[in-house]
């Protein structure tokens, strides 16, 4: 009898042992999703330009979105403003460590003012479409160093450009987990971009430095700067940048602020953001 004790328990243990090991185990990925009990703290690529390294988990999908947003631009010639409307980025999770996104710009509504002559050209319609994927490297879930890599390439869709060519680039992003909840962020960039005037390409340097921390219950600020280098035209520009981010419910955050060129030729850029998680 004591024999069969010891069998029956024996057996009960190593079953336990077993199963406890499989579920340590378990692989999700696009078919499996994570459970959501066991999913990580919602990261977005937004509000700033400095991308997060946290890939979304794996079966689960991630709305980001630009609901609105204008970008202004002043050469020698001319001022071009550009009106963005629901410029999305849908991401979707693959395995624990890799995630597709596909960013859409839904429409885009743009004038281009002649300085030397006052007219004015107008455009409107469907935007680029740009095809992402990050693969993190270090930081998924633990640690306070995160790092990945995030390759793209920007098909020229947009209905309001002329002449326009294919676009890509590789960034790297990295985030630091500072004490008393600070949050520092970093990215090196490197992209094949179209010229400004004209069809040719260029090859732009980016480099930025971000910081954020609660304000309140909620609302987290984000300042930031970044430079970028026109290899072609030796050429820089620097920005400073401020958002804030409200979390409205668990998995649903709200998003505004600005991105400002410092010099009178590089970029402004106003918007209103809104992501959330399935």
């Amino acid at each position: 009898m004591k024999n069969l004790y010891f069998i029956l328990f024996a057996t009960i243990f190593l079953s336990s042992t077993v199963m406890a090991q499989e579920k340590k185990n378990i692989y999700y990925n696009l078919f499996l999703p994570v459970p959501k009990k066991a999913l990580r703290e919602m990261e977005t690529d937004r509000p700033n330009v400095t991308e997060s390294p946290i890939t979304v988990d794996a079966g689960h999908f991630q709305f980001e979105s630009d609901l609105f947003r204008l970008d202004r631009e002043t050469t020698e010639s001319t001022l071009k403003n550009t009106y963005l409307f629901n410029q999305a980025n849908l991401k979707l999770g693959i395995t624990h460590s890799t995630a597709i996104q596909l960013v859409v710009q839904s429409f885009a509504y743009q004038t281009e003012k002649s300085l030397e002559d006052g007219t004015i050209e107008r455009s409107h319609g469907f935007g680029d479409l740009t095809l992402r994927i990050k693969q993190n490297l270090m930081g998924n879930d633990h640690g306070s160093f995160a790092i990945a890599i995030l390759p793209y390439v920007k098909f020229p869709t947009a209905e309001t450009e002329k002449d326009e060519r294919y676009e890509g680039g590789l960034i790297v992003p990295m985030s630091l987990k500072l004490p008393s909840d600070w949050k520092l962020g970093m990215q090196v960039e490197a992209d094949r971009l179209q010229d400004s005037e004209g069809s040719g390409l260029h090859t732009q340097l980016l480099q930025s430095l971000t910081i954020g921390h609660s304000l309140i219950n909620h609302v987290d600020g984000i300042a930031e700067t970044y430079f970028t280098y026109d290899l072609k035209q030796h050429h820089w520009n620097n920005f400073l940048n401020a958002a804030i981010q409200i979390e409205l419910a668990k998995d649903v955050k709200l998003d505004g602020g600005l991105n400002y060129g410092i010099k009178q030729d590089a970029m402004k850029s106003y918007f209103l953001g809104l992501s959330f998680r399935l």
